[in-house]
């Protein structure tokens, strides 16, 4: 028994002994169709030393490996495979062509990139889909070489200005054709919900705008939108929210109002002494009123300080009177209203919410496929009274009623509505007197300074 013992226990060390002996793997790298690929790089992972390359048969060998070892292995235009290593490997290696085989769709149907020799850009709706967008063209911004998006106006509603490889007409027009699931498309870029298209494509050379003759002289975009698919029914709802915030930077500027009387009274009390010889005292009286009065006379208007009786605003150090108080009743049409300093920007401008939802269904056999969508988009600008409000809706179907007759049906439904301020008068100040409902001291405030 101790002799069968014994002989078990030599037995089990002498395999356990093999097993974390080095060995040697040789193999041989193929490509999907079987064919060897010359050159591959196998190297051992963790052991830079340890590499070596495929032959001109594919074959590959490598020495010295230790138990539960991994080879990397790599070739130009192929996946980078990891896997474990083996005494006897077959590899096989997948090309790296999701570019390659990247659908590029052209005036005369949809090539792949591999046999497209034109000149074209291509945004696809996942990089669609990571923006929040008013209006389809501006998902080209930064993502097409040769095409420049210029935002002539920061209104919620408004469309950009395109132009395809510069300027190509000096008195004719610039803008590039704009073709929507292969019609040309006249209508407004808001109209189109982001949320629907598959792709734009930008045609940029004459080979790929040959169809459209002289109409697509200064470019051509191609909008694709989604297309059913025949399966299982889908529904993908898709909700986005955002802040729209001023960013531009004002100059450095007085905000306070009684440094800002000091300042003006300084500067006309200096005019009364150097310019017209008055006496400080002289001066001093003399500024204070100018500084309080209005029209021709170069002064601020009406105080917005209230002073007690017989007491200047300003005294002779040329500092606000201590017992001035900010604020002034002030009547308008027999009503009493206390004016104090506003801050015009905070009345003009807000931080703007932007709400966008979308809802598809798709689905279908593989006779009759239908895709249906329901898109609401409401997006606050960052001045008061400027917005814009979206719904659309859109449906599309496509039904094999023979194997020589293919019918279909594309049809979009679109409703804005937008505020925007006028370009033309008093612009914000226009706008702000639109909302005297809400502020009923704003008609008086007209002239305040702050």
């Amino acid at each position: 028994m101790k002799r069968l013992i014994l002989i078990s226990l030599l037995v089990l060390t002498a395999v356990v002994s093999y097993a974390q002996q080095p060995f040697t793997s040789k193999g041989v790298v193929v490509d999907e169709t079987g064919e060897s690929v010359i050159g591959a790089t196998v190297q051992v992972v963790g052991d830079a030393k340890n590499i070596t390359a495929t032959d001109m048969d594919g074959n590959f060998t490598l020495n010295n490996l230790k138990p539960g070892a991994k080879l990397t292995v790599s070739y130009v235009g192929m996946k980078t495979i990891v896997i474990p290593a083996r005494p006897t490997m077959k590899i096989t290696m997948v090309n790296e062509n999701s570019t390659l085989d990247e659908v590029v769709i052209t005036a005369f149907g949809e090539q792949k990139r591999s046999a497209f020799t034109g000149s074209a850009a291509i945004v696809d709706s996942k990089k669609i889909e990571n923006k929040q967008l008013n209006n389809v063209m501006s998902s080209l911004k930064g993502e097409a070489a040769g095409v420049q998006i210029v935002d002539n106006s920061g209104e919620p509603g408004a469309t950009p200005a395109i132009r395809v490889r510069g300027f190509s007409s000096i008195s004719a027009g610039q803008a590039p054709l704009i073709i929507v699931d292969g019609a040309p498309y006249d209508g407004g870029w808001n109209n189109l919900n982001p949320a629907d298209v598959a792709s734009v494509t930008v045609l940029k050379d004459a080979s790929s705008t040959a169809l459209y003759g002289a109409r697509g002289a200064n470019g051509v975009i191609m909008v694709t939108t989604k297309h059913a698919q025949a399966g299982k029914a889908h529904i993908a709802i898709d909700m986005k929210w955002g802040v729209n915030s001023r960013i531009k930077r004002d100059y450095e500027t007085i905000s306070d109002p009684a440094k800002y009387y000091e300042l003006y009274y300084k500067a006309l009390y200096n005019y009364q002494v150097n310019g017209l010889g008055l006496t400080p005292a002289q001066a001093t009286i003399a500024a204070n009123k100018q500084l309080i009065s209005s029209g021709a006379s170069g002064g601020l208007g009406y105080p917005i300080f209230t002073v007690p009786a017989g007491e200047e605003l300003i005294g002779a150090d040329g500092r606000i009177n201590p017992n001035a108080t900010l604020g002034r009743v002030f009547n308008y049409k027999g009503k009493d209203y206390m004016i104090k300093p506003d801050n015009w920007e905070n009345l003009g401008f807000r931080n703007g919410l932007r709400k966008e939802y979308d809802i598809s269904l798709t689905g279908g056999s593989d006779k009759m496929q239908y895709y249906l969508s329901l898109g609401y988009l409401n997006n606050e600008g960052i001045a008061y009274y400027s917005d814009f409000n979206r719904i659309t809706v859109r449906a599309k179907a496509d039904y094999e009623a023979l194997d020589w007759l293919k019918v279909g049906t594309n049809v979009n439904f679109s409703r804005t509505k937008y505020h925007v301020i006028p370009s033309t008068g008093n612009g914000l100040f226009y706008q702000i007197n639109n909302m005297a409902p809400l502020y009923p001291a704003i008609y008086v405030m007209d002239r305040v300074i702050f």
